[in-house]
Protein backbone atom coordinates (compact mmCIF):
# COMPACT_ATOMS: atom_id res chain seq x y z
CA UNK A 1 0.00 0.00 0.00
CA UNK A 2 1.37 3.38 -0.96
CA UNK A 3 1.45 6.39 1.30
CA UNK A 4 -1.58 8.61 0.79
CA UNK A 5 -2.38 12.24 1.48
CA UNK A 6 -5.79 11.33 2.96
CA UNK A 7 -6.98 8.16 4.69
CA UNK A 8 -10.19 6.79 6.14
CA UNK A 9 -10.60 3.77 8.41
CA UNK A 10 -13.12 1.13 7.28
CA UNK A 11 -16.52 2.13 8.69
CA UNK A 12 -15.47 5.64 9.79
CA UNK A 13 -17.13 8.72 8.30
CA UNK A 14 -14.14 10.97 9.10
CA UNK A 15 -11.29 11.45 6.64
CA UNK A 16 -7.86 12.32 8.03
CA UNK A 17 -4.80 13.98 6.53
CA UNK A 18 -1.37 14.94 7.83
CA UNK A 19 -1.27 18.22 9.69
CA UNK A 20 0.92 20.76 7.84
CA UNK A 21 2.67 21.52 11.18
CA UNK A 22 3.77 17.89 11.73
CA UNK A 23 7.20 17.48 13.33
CA UNK A 24 9.32 14.33 13.72
CA UNK A 25 9.86 14.93 17.45
CA UNK A 26 6.07 15.06 18.01
CA UNK A 27 5.81 11.60 16.43
CA UNK A 28 8.35 10.21 18.86
CA UNK A 29 6.63 11.93 21.81
CA UNK A 30 3.36 10.14 20.98
CA UNK A 31 5.05 6.75 20.68
CA UNK A 32 5.87 6.31 17.00
CA UNK A 33 8.83 4.03 16.36
CA UNK A 34 11.25 4.38 13.45
CA UNK A 35 11.15 1.29 11.19
CA UNK A 36 14.13 -0.21 9.33
CA UNK A 37 12.99 1.73 6.24
CA UNK A 38 13.03 4.99 8.22
CA UNK A 39 9.24 5.39 8.37
CA UNK A 40 7.39 6.19 11.58
CA UNK A 41 5.00 3.50 12.84
CA UNK A 42 2.45 3.48 15.64
CA UNK A 43 0.43 0.49 16.80
CA UNK A 44 -2.24 0.91 19.45
CA UNK A 45 -4.90 -1.43 20.79
CA UNK A 46 -8.46 -0.16 20.40
CA UNK A 47 -9.67 -2.43 23.23
CA UNK A 48 -11.02 -0.11 25.94
CA UNK A 49 -10.48 -2.65 28.73
CA UNK A 50 -6.73 -3.11 28.32
CA UNK A 51 -4.01 -1.52 26.18
CA UNK A 52 -2.25 -4.90 26.24
CA UNK A 53 -5.11 -6.78 24.54
CA UNK A 54 -4.04 -6.65 20.91
CA UNK A 55 -7.01 -8.39 19.27
CA UNK A 56 -7.89 -5.23 17.36
CA UNK A 57 -5.21 -2.69 16.53
CA UNK A 58 -4.95 0.75 14.97
CA UNK A 59 -1.81 0.91 12.84
CA UNK A 60 -0.52 4.23 11.51
CA UNK A 61 2.59 4.56 9.35
CA UNK A 62 3.97 7.94 8.28
CA UNK A 63 6.55 8.28 5.51
CA UNK A 64 10.05 9.21 6.64
CA UNK A 65 9.85 12.50 4.72
CA UNK A 66 6.43 13.26 6.34
CA UNK A 67 4.81 13.46 2.89
CA UNK A 68 2.09 10.82 3.32
CA UNK A 69 0.70 8.15 5.59
CA UNK A 70 -1.36 5.01 5.79
CA UNK A 71 -3.54 3.65 8.55
CA UNK A 72 -5.82 0.70 9.17
CA UNK A 73 -7.53 -1.23 11.91
CA UNK A 74 -6.34 -4.83 11.85
CA UNK A 75 -6.26 -8.06 13.78
CA UNK A 76 -3.32 -8.71 16.12
CA UNK A 77 -1.04 -10.12 13.43
CA UNK A 78 -1.84 -7.25 11.05
CA UNK A 79 -2.71 -9.50 8.11
CA UNK A 80 -6.47 -8.82 8.07
CA UNK A 81 -8.28 -5.48 8.11
CA UNK A 82 -11.17 -5.09 10.53
CA UNK A 83 -14.16 -2.78 10.72
CA UNK A 84 -14.25 -1.80 14.41
CA UNK A 85 -17.51 0.05 13.85
CA UNK A 86 -19.38 -3.27 13.65
CA UNK A 87 -19.65 -6.13 16.09
CA UNK A 88 -20.49 -6.73 19.73
CA UNK A 89 -17.67 -4.54 21.11
CA UNK A 90 -18.02 -1.71 18.60
CA UNK A 91 -19.04 1.02 21.04
CA UNK A 92 -16.00 0.64 23.31
CA UNK A 93 -13.57 0.07 20.44
CA UNK A 94 -14.79 3.13 18.56
CA UNK A 95 -14.54 5.26 21.70
CA UNK A 96 -10.91 4.15 22.20
CA UNK A 97 -10.16 4.71 18.49
CA UNK A 98 -11.52 8.28 18.69
CA UNK A 99 -9.45 8.90 21.84
CA UNK A 100 -6.26 7.84 20.02
CA UNK A 101 -7.14 9.91 16.95
CA UNK A 102 -7.93 12.98 19.07
CA UNK A 103 -4.50 12.69 20.68
CA UNK A 104 -2.88 12.67 17.22
CA UNK A 105 -4.96 15.72 16.26
CA UNK A 106 -4.05 17.56 19.47
CA UNK A 107 -0.33 16.92 18.82
CA UNK A 108 -0.65 18.35 15.27
CA UNK A 109 0.14 15.03 13.61
CA UNK A 110 -3.19 14.47 11.87
CA UNK A 111 -6.23 16.60 11.24
CA UNK A 112 -9.76 15.93 10.07
CA UNK A 113 -10.47 16.86 6.49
Amino acid sequence: MLFEKQMQIDGDTDVYELDPNIKAYALKDVGFQVSNAGNYTLERSVDPTSPYNKNQMLKVTIAKDLSGFKMATTNASGNRRLNIFKGPHAEGNVEQYHFIMQNLIDREILRKK
